[in-house]
């Protein structure tokens, strides 16, 4: 199939403003051309845009599809038969909200992700982790102190299906190969404390050098990078130092530690959403007042991540890292970046960069030819009003992923 989008203001991200005056032609998956002057097509179907904004789809580069649970403990008690229901749903939702393309920042497998490349749920793009890797006792450590220390059972719940336990640098050699066998599209490691984990200190470093080394050496070796979970300075140090390629939340990062991100070209993916929903909704949820003091000393830190890291060159994608129930709010992160950085920067953060996040420049997140035909029409301009993106997709008419139409009302 064929369209020609006309009538149309064109919000490409490498530019600073929308235009006026151009048409956009489609054809099959792909972008064929786009053009100031009117195109000409015989097959091409119109479509009027009515002077609405046309620009990419977005990206989200820290989503977990799988996690069901706010409180991920509870994750137990699920059967991954059940788990992959409510994935689904969560997929759906995504894409209603206009992100075309996901980074599963671990959980998600290669049957998902099949899954929604051939039909069988409607869902974005997706690059996946796979199963996340982290030592014992640390933020990948779900055990309680009255389990038995032993591999645990992974055919039981979705709990053990989404984390994977390594200690020293020869298990965490082969933990890493295990997940890109299993076709993940990087590998995730757990090198600092966290939030939602009960027993772990924020600032506790996991994973020596020499164990993130042997993941980023067989990542490589692979075809693959390495992206790790981390706050604090000591911890995103040690990984950039080690060669990994994203940061995952930093919020405590401070500037030297985004300088040497930006010297090495480390992307760093914050997302202060996710400790804002938790702080005003995770205790209903079922998270314990441990982990819910540990998110309250990282959410004092992220409007100063922000500015630390745009001071320092650092680029920075956008990301959610929603749990739960609590997914219903991956769009606030435009609010909350809206806040301290300009418009344009926070739509390129979930276009431009994040498709240099999952290594598809010129494929995603721009609009020229050759690009795949993953396109929203938004009812007004997001440079003026970042809150178009809201939950649900309400000022969305189009939301099309690879040239085919997943919403259009057009």
């Amino acid at each position: 199939m064929s369209f020609l989008f006309k009538n149309l203001s064109l919000l490409d991200p490498s530019w600073k403003e929308a235009r006026g005056g151009y048409e956009v032609l489609v054809e099959g998956d792909t972008i064929k051309e786009v053009s100031s002057k009117p195109i000409r097509s015989r097959q091409a179907q119109a479509i009027d845009c009515g002077k609405r904004t046309l620009m990419p789809g977005l990206i989200d580069c820290h989503v977990h599809t799988h996690h069901s649970e706010v409180y991920i403990n509870r994750m137990e008690a699920v059967p991954l038969t059940l788990m992959m229901a409510r994935s689904a749903g969560r997929l759906k939702r995504m894409l209603d909200r206009g992100f075309t393309t996901v980074r599963d920042a671990g959980g998600a497998d290669w049957g998902t992700k099949t899954a929604v490349e051939s039909g069988l749920i409607p869902g974005p793009r997706m690059f996946i982790s796979c199963r996340s890797i982290g030592p014992t006792g640390g933020h990948n450590d779900r055990n309680r102190r009255t389990d038995f220390a032993g591999p645990p059972c992974l055919c039981c719940n979705g709990m053990v299906f989404i984390r994977a336990i390594a200690d020293g640098p020869d298990e965490v050699r082969k933990a890493a190969r295990e997940q890109m066998r299993q076709g993940a599209d990087q590998v995730k490691l757990m090198v600092s404390g966290g939030v939602a984990s009960p027993y772990d200190p924020l600032e506790s470093l996991q994973f020596t050098e020499e164990e993130i080394t042997a993941a980023v050496e067989e990542a490589r070796a692979f075809g693959r990078y390495v992206l790790t979970h981390a706050y604090t300075p000591e911890a995103i140090t040690r990984a950039v130092k080690c060669g990994v390629r994203t940061i995952e939340h930093g919020n405590l990062v401070d500037a030297p530690t985004a300088r040497l991100m930006a010297r090495h070209g480390v992307y760093m993916i914050p997302n202060l959403v996710t400790y804002d929903a938790m702080k005003r909704r995770a205790k209903e949820l079922g998270m314990p007042d441990v982990m819910l003091e540990k998110n309250d000393e990282v959410l004092k830190y992220g409007y100063r991540e922000l500015e630390l890291c745009r001071k320092a060159g650092v680029k920075m994608a956008y990301g959610s890292d929603l749990l739960g129930a609590l997914e219903d709010e991956q769009t606030g992160e435009f609010k909350i970046r809206g806040e301290v950085m300009p418009a344009i920067d926070v739509i390129r953060s979930a276009t431009l960069i994040g498709a240099e996040v999952v290594r598809q420049e010129g494929k995603l997140g721009t609009i020229q030819p050759g690009a795949y035909a993953d396109l929203l029409v938004v009812d007004g301009n997001p440079l003026e009003d970042l809150g178009l993106f809201q939950d649900g997709g309400p000022n969305l008419s189009v939301i099309m992923k690879a040239g085919q139409f997943h919403k259009n009302v057009l």
